[in-house]
């Protein structure tokens, strides 16, 4: 079964990214909020990585959507796939901080992990977090993943990991 390209939650279009995107995520990486993600990037990074999530659609036939709210995007959301023989990583990321702390990426990601595990029937992803991104550990912790003692990988140092699956709580 192929994965949707648009969901909808409660406040939130989940679509896929696009060039309009550019501006709003490029001022994302260049903000100390990306410090979580590795950044912060320069525009042409920005860019890079922007390409890369279209592109993983195209090579991978699932990515990451993009938070839209009231038609402008802020944020992402979806699965990661940079080796295709390792599990998935879910991620997310507020672009905007006007966003934070009304629990829009924790809504979008349980719409996304209710799509790839229930319609699709995905059974298990990996999640990648910074020890100091306390509010993506909250949601990891509240879209049931549950934290192992896996070791960070050398290109996310530091990271801690989380496991969710098909039967973990919501």
């Amino acid at each position: 079964m192929t994965p949707a390209t648009t969901l909808t939650t409660d406040r939130l279009t989940l679509r896929l990214p696009q060039a309009a995107d550019l501006p709003t995520y490029t001022a994302f990486c260049a903000s100390d909020r990306s410090r979580f993600v590795m950044g912060p990037f320069d525009a042409v990074q920005a860019f890079n990585k922007l390409c890369a999530m279209v592109g993983h659609w195209t090579l991978r036939g699932f990515g990451r959507y993009v938070m839209d709210l009231g038609g402008r995007g802020i944020g992402h959301v979806g699965p990661l796939a940079m080796d295709a023989r390792d599990l998935p990583e879910f991620t997310w990321t507020l672009w905007d901080p006007a966003a934070e702390g009304q629990g829009l990426a924790t809504e979008a990601a349980l719409a996304v992990k209710a799509h790839l595990f229930e319609d699709l029937g995905w059974t298990e992803m990996i999640i990648r977090i910074q020890p100091g991104n306390t509010a993506s550990c909250r949601s990891a912790e509240r879209i049931g993943a549950v934290l192992t003692d896996a070791e960070a990988p050398d290109w996310y140092p530091g990271a801690l990991t989380y496991r969710l699956t098909a039967g973990g709580a919501a």
